[in-house]
């Protein structure tokens, strides 16, 4: 199958790319803002060389695809606070560059990575996959943008019924190749582990879905070998994981060192208490995850800390 990666320099599209390129079943076009950042990754790599590597601009440069998936967004919490409602023309322009393409050539296939948090809402309880939505939308705050921009894509595909477009909500993801200096609870973790510094985190507890690397990997793969349709799809791993039920098996494993704050707010970054979804449409599909968040978390942390990242 020939793939088109949008966004080739995001941590999930890497490991995507790079799971594909090991497996070499497939020829890869990887597209990026920055191309010479996706060739710098690629060198120290003993990976077989993609099919091109181009300019996000250039997309798609005469070239014809069986499918396309989409990675361009924003991964960093804090990066996508500070891009603010810019996030929606992002979105929307390089959104349009896949539609665009889907209009042209109707055989091929658009996967669009989007997010859980295109529900809204505080997630109280997980969604099952039947929730409405969830808009503030005469109080939209920084916060919303990202979640607003994912919703507003994934409308307008359920507006193209008869072109075969699947949007992956994916909630929580974490990988080896992940950005440590980033703030969010995973690599607030790795570097008290690797410093021996006490972790203060905050008091309650939150649940988690981790999605592995080459558990998203064989989704995509499941949704690209079914017959094309137009639907929606929340990701989940085999099992999710509670906040105190991580930290300690992370205390067990790997000696780390934390202590709960003083208050006890019973929610995580972004008041998403729950965040995560039962729902299991994507079974439909041949999905079926190989790896629990806590064999993530564990797995990949392992390749974080004794040096084994490929």
């Amino acid at each position: 199958m020939r793939i088109a990666v949008m966004g080739a320099t995001s941590e999930i599209a890497r490991d995507f790319a790079a799971l594909l390129l090991e497996a070499g079943e497939d020829e890869l076009f990887l597209y990026a803002r920055r191309p010479d950042a996706v060739q710098a990754w690629l060198a120290p790599r003993n990976l077989p060389a993609p099919a091109a590597i181009a300019s996000l601009e250039a997309f798609p440069g005469g070239q014809a695809f069986d499918a396309i998936v989409n990675f361009v967004g924003v991964g960093n919490p804090a990066r996508a606070l500070s891009l603010g409602p810019s996030i929606l023309d992002v979105t929307q322009a390089h959104d349009d560059m896949a539609l665009r393409y889907l209009g042209r050539h109707p055989a091929c296939r658009y996967v669009f990575l989007s997010s859980g948090a295109a529900y809204g809402g505080d997630f109280a309880s997980p969604v099952t996959g039947e929730e409405a939505a969830q808009v503030a939308i005469n109080r939209l705050g920084p916060g919303d943008w990202y979640g607003v921009a994912k919703l507003h894509a994934e409308c307008r595909h359920r507006a193209r019924p008869d072109e075969a477009i699947i949007d992956l909500r994916v909630f929580s993801y974490f990988s080896h190749t992940q950005d440590m200096s980033a703030s969010y609870l995973m690599a607030d973790v790795m570097r008290a582990i690797g410093s021996g510094t006490p972790l203060t985190v905050s008091g309650g507890n939150i649940v988690r879905d981790y999605l592995h690397p080459v558990d998203f990997m064989q989704l995509v793969k499941a949704v690209l070998k079914a017959p094309p349709g137009n639907a929606a799809i929340d990701c989940y791993s085999r099992a999710p994981v509670d906040k105190l039920s991580l930290l300690a098996a992370l205390q067990e494993r790997f000696g780390l060192q934390y202590k709960m704050a003083a208050d006890t707010p019973a929610s995580g970054r972004g008041g998403k208490v729950n965040y995560y979804s039962k729902s299991r449409a994507a079974e439909a599909y041949g999905y079926r995850p190989a790896f629990a968040s806590l064999d993530c978390i564990l797995g990949e942390s392992e390749k974080i800390l004794y040096g084994r990242a490929t």
